[in-house]
């Protein structure tokens, strides 16, 4: 098994454990706190080693037997099938020819698995000699052949300049003692004629590296700078984290207002406008905690005090994002179409950066994250993370499981909405709801490199509904086989799609609508709003509105017009229901059947929840059984998919607008987790109602809690709540209590006023942006200009 070039790096950046103190019992982390700066370049390789294998553990523990086992069951495959015949004119015969950048890229982190077995005890492999001389001739061969610094670099950059210089450096961290002198300078000059430094693109000297790029070669040249014993090399590397060479411009320990980075709402974008929290952002997570750890006590340790920066990127940018272990795929980018790096794995990934960081954080930071990550992994029974961590990740994670005085932290609950990467997350006890928006400013989608062939409704509004009791939903299956025209949330017209991103590098799509976003109230509710713009060639328009409620999330569309002749639908939803599922569905009350209700009002689908239509309405129903393969919607150089045939089970609601609508809409309202009988008493009394729903204004009122959410498009009036133009209004009463909250989330205004329906006295904390004119008929007036739609609160007292 190999897995993609992100995770592979994750997974290499994420195998250490911080050395500033000793490891749990059975393992040798490589010593504790000196007095000292240790500035011995062999005692930081033996460290490095360490935090490669593991160190010593003990094999009769049956967790770390069976991530022996599964390591010796991978490295002595490739053995096996490694070519170590004098003739060979390729290492693996999948991989030939060996010039072909992704094939020498993935030869490189196949013997990187090989060296990683040689050195580590209990493997069929451990120690022998001629696995190392082999291993050192297949290095040579690799060299004189494809990779070294004489090549031209073709193709993706990225196997030249990160992907086969990381694998070639593990290899001679690992086994140096056996590698000829020669040998090993020949193998940091290429490193230095392809990644001499973490500040620039190679192949294109004026491209600054940022984000997980700018880690991962951090993390080369300091494994460089080691093994050739130069300190300057190791100093550089240190100081690419914090950007030393453009005066912090680029650096990781800073928080970002365009372009990569973290952002302080907690977002994270790469290649200047991806959401990619748990694929780039877990890579730059683990490499930079990597680095620290390498480096931590020596004469180069990273003394930045804007560290601080990543330690709180692990509430603000991780914990929201990661349900019971898993990462959710509205942040994982193209890598939700690479077979070998589903949620749980790319989720386990941040588990182990999380876990490395902790070590060498400060402590009371370090015991919240330990108490949630025990949290994650006591509650993950789907696919837990002892089957998919590497040694030394299974190490850091058995500590926290042992220790009786960390105790497992409940799931995250509360909104989070991503102004900067137009991402929403709703999170309560038993499921959570996530919102993947797109606009001018964040893309709909990214392909390329033959990845994600599919993706071209994944930022339209797409909406994932996480249940604690079904953690493989996306996991299992799901994108080879689900209906890619039938997202769950999306409006999409049904004109047939070529395949996205065939061609060499990747490429995105923005879509020219500028309001995608919305506010969060309280930490516990949220409304969002995205203006639907279709992709070109499509004539599709829509406003479509959200409203995340404690055990509701209701749904609204409006302006729904197409003059393109073709069939409109709103998915409602599109439920994995596994290879051999049979849950029940119920429309009214009967059993469901696939076809047309002229006016359902309400369905359920057994073991996920209720779907309410308020005032009924035409709805499509299918239970079918599809198809797919993941080498049709993956077919990159080192993450393609097999051909091998995958099926799955679904139920599909939908609602059918026709051909050509013209200022169609919908409602509809999640009801996740609800029974049957629930859903029922739900769809009768109705505890939220939709109050306005047009081009106008999108409004409900849930009576309950006494909250009112108002999204308006112009300016106008709704629920008897005034906006002078456009913007996401939250107003909750509770008493003589009023909490507001007030977003632009498509940056278009300067400043908004929002008129209340009652009078207001005073105001008692607010932002600095809001002000109130109180008395019968107050007005706040709320300076939303520069805020990039983030959001405005105020507490009043009537």
């Amino acid at each position: 098994m190999h897995l993609s070039r992100r995770t592979l790096l994750a997974a290499g950046g994420a195998t250490a454990s911080v050395v500033l103190t000793a490891g749990p019992a059975g393992t040798a982390w490589a010593g504790a706190r000196e007095e000292e700066p240790i500035n011995d370049f062999e005692a930081l390789l033996d460290r490095a080693r360490t935090l490669l294998t593991g160190g010593a553990f003990d094999p009769a523990d049956p967790d770390f037997a069976a991530g022996v086992a599964t390591l010796d069951g991978t490295a002595g495959a490739l053995w096996d099938s490694l070519d170590r015949s004098a003739g060979r004119t390729a290492l693996w015969p999948d991989l030939s020819p060996l010039t072909d950048p992704g094939n020498f890229g993935q030869s490189y982190t196949r013997l990187r698995t090989i060296a990683v077995a040689w050195a580590t005890p209990g493997t069929a492999l451990s120690g022998s000699d001629e696995t190392a001389e082999a291993l050192a001739g297949a290095l040579r061969f690799a060299y004189d052949t494809a990779y070294h610094p004489s090549a031209a670099e073709t193709g993706n950059w990225w196997f030249w300049e990160i992907g086969a210089p990381r694998a070639l450096m593990d290899c001679c961290v690992l086994l140096r003692a056996h590698l000829p002198a020669a040998d090993l300078a020949d193998y940091l000059a290429v490193v230095d004629r392809f990644c001499p430094d973490a500040d620039r693109r190679t192949n294109s000297p004026t491209l600054p590296e940022t984000g997980a790029n700018r880690t991962d070669k951090a993390v080369i040249v300091a494994l460089r700078g080691l093994l050739g014993k130069d300190a300057d090399k190791v100093a550089s590397a240190r100081d690419a984290l914090s950007d030393v060479r453009d005066s912090g411009r680029n650096s990781l320990f800073r928080y970002t207002t365009s372009g990569d980075g973290f952002y302080e709402d907690g977002s994270f974008v790469q290649h200047s406008e991806v959401a990619y929290t748990g694929s780039y952002g877990t890579v730059l997570l683990g490499g930079a905690a990597w680095l620290l750890s390498l480096l931590a006590g020596s004469a180069w340790a990273v003394t930045d005090p804007k560290v601080s920066v990543m330690y709180e990127a692990v509430e603000r940018s991780f914990v929201p994002v990661v349900f019971d272990g898993l990462m959710m795929d509205a942040v994982r980018g193209r890598a939700i179409s690479r077979e070998r790096a589903g949620d749980h794995r790319d989720g386990a990934a941040a588990v182990a950066a999380i876990l490395l960081l902790a070590t060498g954080a400060p402590a009371d930071l370090a015991g919240r994250w330990r108490s949630l990550v025990k949290g994650w992994l006591t509650r993950n029974r789907t696919t837990p993370f002892t089957a998919l961590a590497t040694l030394p990740q299974l190490a850091l994670a058995k500590a926290v499981l042992a220790d009786r005085a960390i105790h497992p932290a409940p799931r995250t609950t509360g909104s989070f909405v991503f102004a900067d990467m137009d991402r929403v997350v709703h999170r309560r006890p038993g499921w959570a709801c996530t919102l993947s928006l797109s606009s001018k400013r964040i893309s709909a989608y990214e392909a390329g490199n033959g990845e994600n062939l599919h993706g071209w409704y994944t930022g339209d509004g797409m909406t994932y509904l996480y249940d604690g009791d079904d953690l493989g939903q996306y996991n299992d299956g799901f994108w080879p086989t689900v209906d890619p025209y039938r997202l769950p949330g999306t409006t999409v017209d049904t004109r047939p799609r070529e395949d996205l991103g065939t061609g060499a590098g990747t490429s995105t799509y923005r879509p020219p609508n500028a309001v995608a976003g919305g506010a969060a109230l309280d930490g516990r509710y949220a409304a969002a709003a995205m203006e639907l713009m279709g992709a070109p060639g499509s004539g599709l328009r829509a406003r479509k509105a959200w409203f995340l409620l404690d055990n509701t999330v209701v749904a609204l569309g409006a302006g729904i017009t197409s003059g393109d002749g073709r069939p409109v639908e709103t998915v409602i939803e599109n439920r994995n229901l596994g290879a051999n599922g049979r849950n029940r569905l119920l429309v009214d009350g009967l059993p469901g059947r696939n076809g047309a209700y002229s006016h359902a009002r309400w369905a359920h689908i057994e073991g996920v929840g209720g779907y309410v239509l308020p005032g009924g309405a035409a709805l499509r129903t299918l239970r079918e059984e599809r198809t797919g393969t993941w080498r049709a919607i993956d077919t990159g150089a080192d993450t393609g998919g097999s051909t091998d045939p995958v099926t799955r089970r679904y139920l599909t609601l939908w609602l059918d607008h026709g051909s050509s609508p013209t200022d169609a809409g919908y409602a509809y309202v999640l009801l996740p987790g609800a029974s049957a009988a629930a859903t029922a008493v739900w769809s009768a009394s109705r505890p939220v109602r939709v109050l306005a729903n047009d081009a106008t204004a999108q409004a409900v009122e849930d009576r309950r809690t006494g909250l009112t959410a108002v999204h308006f498009w112009a300016a106008g009036t709704a629920a008897g709540i005034t906006a002078s133009g456009p913007a996401t209004v939250l107003v909750r009463r509770r008493g003589s209590r009023v909490s507001v909250a007030v977003a632009d989330p498509g940056r278009t205004g300067t400043s908004v006023t929002v008129g209340l329906p009652f009078s207001v006295r005073k105001v008692t904390e607010a932002d600095d942006t809001v002000e109130l004119a109180p008395g019968r008929h107050p007005l706040l007036t709320v300076a939303v200009g520069g805020s990039r739609g983030h959001t405005h609160r105020a507490e009043l007292v009537q």
